[in-house]
C-alpha cells in the first residue's frame, strides 16, 4: 500500500509527463511540485513506485515514466476530473445545435469528440434509431423510375429507386395510400407485416409495378445502417508515439466488428477507462479507450488514444458530450 506522499509524487510525474513527453526526473518534481521534501527522498520515493511497477525508466536517463498499471492507479485514485470551462460547453453545444436526424447526430458528435480530446473519437449508433415510422413517399422521377423514400421518428432517412418500366399517375396514387396506410406510424418490423396484404388492396392491372415497389420498400425497411460505428480524427495519432507497431491499430479502426467489442465492453452509464492490456481487442494493447453509455445505455462513445493521455480533461469530455447527446435523443 503506497502512502500519500508516494501517490502524490505518482500523480505528479502523470501529471508532467503528459504535459512534456518526456521522462521524469527527481529535480524537476521538487521544482514544479509542492512536494515538501528533497529530491533525495522524492528519488527513494520513485524507486519505490518502480520496484511495485507504477513506474519505469525507459532508458539510461535518471526520468522516469508511468506503466499502465501507474496509470490505472492514477484514474482510479489521483485523477481530478476537470471541470469543462464554459467556453467548452458553449461549444458541445453550439456544435450539436441544429442537428438534423440521427445521422447527422452521429456525424456531429464523433467529429466533435476528436477536436475537443485531440483523439480517435469512436460512436456507436444508438440502438433506437429507426422507431417508427413517420413518412413514406414515392416520387416520379421518370416514366420508368420512382423513388421509394422511408422517414423514421428519428429523422432516419431510407430511399431507393424502383424501375417500373411505365406508372400511370393514378396507379402511383393508389400504391402511395396503400403503402402509407401499411407503414405509419409502425416499426419497420410491424410495416413489413402490413406490406404484406398491400397488393390486395391494389387493382390486378396494377400489381405487377406495386409488387416490385413493395419488394423495395421492404428492402428499406430492413435495412440497417450503413455502418454501425463511425470513426473520426485518425489523423491525431499522427506524430504519436506507440510501443507496438501503428498499423494493426490503424487497421483495427476500420473493422466494424472489432470496434463494436471495444465499446461493448465499455458500455455504461458512466464514463470506463480501459488501459493498455485492458483492452482485449486486437491492435488496441497499447492505446486506452475512455467510453461511456449514451441513451438507453445501450449504445456507447468515446476516444482512443495513446496511454499517454490527459486523463482528467478527456473523461471530463466525453462526459459531457454522452449526456448531451442522450439529452438530445430523450427530448427528440
Amino acid at each position: 500500500m503506497l502512502d500519500d506522499r508516494k501517490l502524490k509524487v505518482l500523480r505528479a510525474i502523470v501529471t508532467d509527463y503528459v504535459a512534456s513527453r518526456e521522462p521524469v526526473g527527481s529535480k524537476a518534481l521538487v521544482e514544479r511540485h509542492q512536494l515538501d521534501v528533497s529530491a533525495a527522498t522524492v528519488r527513494n520515493d520513485m524507486a519505490v513506485l518502480e520496484e511495485e511497477g507504477y513506474i519505469t525508466q525507459p532508458h539510461t536517463s535518471a526520468g522516469r515514466i508511468p506503466t499502465d498499471k501507474g496509470y490505472r492507479l492514477f484514474v482510479d485514485k489521483l485523477a481530478r476530473i476537470k471541470p469543462l470551462s464554459p467556453a467548452e460547453r458553449r461549444a458541445i453545444t453550439t456544435f450539436l445545435d441544429g442537428t438534423l436526424d440521427t445521422d447527422d447526430l452521429v456525424a456531429r458528435t464523433v467529429r466533435l469528440l476528436a477536436q475537443l480530446t485531440h483523439q480517435v473519437a469512436i460512436v456507436q449508433y444508438p440502438v433506437t434509431q429507426r422507431g417508427q415510422i413517420r413518412h413514406a413517399e414515392l416520387v416520379t422521377l421518370s416514366q420508368e423510375r420512382v423513388l421509394v423514400i422511408i422517414v423514421t421518428a428519428s429523422g432516419r432517412v431510407d430511399q431507393g429507386v424502383v424501375e417500373v418500366g411505365h406508372i400511370e399517375p393514378d396507379a402511383l396514387s393508389e400504391l402511395r395510400s396503400g403503402i402509407m396506410g401499411a407503414v405509419i406510424g409502425r416499426t419497420p418490423s410491424e410495416a413489413a407485416g402490413a406490406l404484406a396484404n398491400v397488393l390486395e388492396t391494389i387493382r390486378p392491372e396494377y400489381r405487377p409495378i406495386a409488387a416490385s415497389v413493395v419488394a423495395t420498400t421492404l428492402q428499406l425497411l430492413a435495412a440497417e445502417p450503413t455502418a454501425q460505428v463511425v470513426v473520426a480524427g485518425v489523423p491525431n495519432l499522427a506524430g504519436v508515439h506507440f510501443e507496438d507497431n501503428l498499423r494493426p491499430l490503424l487497421e483495427a479502426l476500420e473493422e466494424q466488428v472489432v470496434l463494436m467489442r471495444l465499446l461493448g465492453e465499455a458500455a455504461g452509464d458512466d464514463v470506463t477507462v480501459r488501459i493498455g492490456q485492458e483492452n482485449t481487442a486486437d491492435g488496441f494493447q497499447s492505446t486506452s479507450l475512455v467510453a461511456s453509455g449514451y441513451g438507453s445505455g445501450e449504445a456507447s462513445l468515446g476516444v482512443v488514444g495513446p496511454t499517454r493521455m490527459d486523463y482528467p480533461a478527456t473523461i471530463a469530455s466525453v462526459r459531457a458530450v454522452a449526456r448531451y447527446v442522450s439529452r438530445f435523443l430523450m427530448e427528440g
